[in-house]
């Protein structure tokens, strides 16, 4: 049985500023062009903000805290620092947290590794998505396979705790070429791997490029095959898959952070584009911050940072933690589904357990190694 995430409050901060805006990426990001005015005005946004929520949520405990974005190793230290302090002294923790900052691997930022680890960041989450140029040079990204195994080996003398983001089912992609990539990444020392399948979104560079034939994904069989491997290979080396695209190497490797959202706990949003969820007059509150930097620094100065608040109603609670819950391994309780008319005994749910794709144990419902791949699907049926 998960714990409770209680009244513990996590923190999110989107920094939107990426050096290259890569083909595939779909994220709320502008480039990073010298805008130092402008990133100045943006942390005292994000600090007024943090602030404001503050007073809102009233006293809690903080949780975490996650910098993602854009590209979050391009912040000042400084301003990393500014936050994580602000945050401790508004929402006391109960001991220590995990607090992740996404990187790029550069030599550039490798740079700054020391000094965000100073500032308080202990897990380094690296965006480093291929070992191999020309998969690097296809992705957009503006880092070598070299200058990413030099970042990484800066990393490890830095923080304590490292992840890897990697892509797989790339055009031409093979599955031995796979396994021997996953494997070297591995062999650099991580606890926590996400490898997520190249997914192909039609307002990105990448959509439009396939749209117009210019290549072609790989077709469902290669990309199973692929996904098969990957299972195989972070098994063997003695990850759990603990969400569908995050692995561990035992349960302290897990994400505290990405837990404590998975499993429905409270969240600030801070930053442009940022999303929230809070407990607000006792009922959850769904958050938007304004996605323009400007429109939200505006925003946050008279006090309407959000472009959405909706309170929702018990079913989108439910349903929402349904979605996050079943994509863990600790599943949903089964009186989560009650809430939404859902028991063992009738279909939808009587039918997906009945087909080998969802498992019931100790009240509690979560997806089988079959149901995992076809995940997009079981939910659809779920929920409809």
């Amino acid at each position: 049985m998960p714990p409770n995430p209680g009244s513990d409050l996590a923190l999110y901060v989107h920094w939107p500023y990426c050096a290259r805006i890569c083909p595939y990426c779909d994220f709320n990001v502008v480039r990073d062009r010298g805008r130092v005015e402008e990133q100045a005005a943006l942390v005292a946004a994000i600090l007024a903000d943090l602030e404001a929520q503050g007073s809102l949520t009233g006293p809690r405990r903080l949780a975490s805290i996650f910098f993602g974005g854009g590209t979050p190793s391009l912040m000042a230290p400084e301003a990393v620092a500014a936050v994580i302090d602000r945050a401790g002294a508004l929402f006391p923790s109960r001991g220590a947290i995990e607090i992740t900052l996404e990187a790029n691997p550069t030599d550039a930022e490798a740079a700054r590794f020391a000094a965000l680890s100073e500032a308080g960041v202990n897990r380094l989450s690296m965006g480093v998505q291929a070992l191999d140029d020309a998969a690097l040079a296809f992705l957009g990204r503006n880092h070598s396979a070299d200058e990413a195994r030099r970042a990484v080996a800066v990393a490890a003398r830095a923080f304590p705790r490292l992840s890897i983001d990697l892509i797989y089912a790339r055009p031409g992609q093979a599955v031995d070429g796979w396994a021997a990539e996953l494997t070297e990444a591995l062999d650099m020392g991580f606890e926590h791997v996400s490898p997520y399948q190249l997914t192909i979104e039609p307002t990105t560079a990448f959509g439009r490029a396939v749209a117009r034939g210019a290549w072609t994904p790989p077709d469902e069989d290669l990309a199973a095959a692929l996904y098969e491997t990957t299972q195989a290979v972070l098994e063997a080396a003695g990850f759990d898959a603990y969400e569908v695209s995050n692995h561990g190497r035992g349960e302290a490797a897990r994400s505290a952070h990405n837990l404590h959202v998975w499993r429905g706990g409270d969240y600030l949003g801070l930053g442009p584009g940022a999303h929230g969820r809070l407990t607000l007059d006792g009922a959850r509150t769904a958050t938007v911050a304004h996605r323009g930097i400007g429109a939200y620094v505006a925003g946050v100065a008279a006090g309407t940072p959000w472009s959405e608040r909706e309170t929702q109603s018990p079913r989108d609670a439910a349903e929402e933690k349904i979605l996050l819950g079943l994509r863990t391994v600790e599943g949903v309780a089964l009186a989560d589904l009650a809430t939404l008319g859902r028991t063992v005994e009738a279909e939808p749910l009587a039918g997906l357990i009945g087909d080998g794709f969802l498992v019931v144990e100790a009240e509690r419902v979560r997806a089988t190694a079959a149901g995992r791949p076809v995940l997009d699907g079981v939910l659809k049926a779920l929920l409809v």
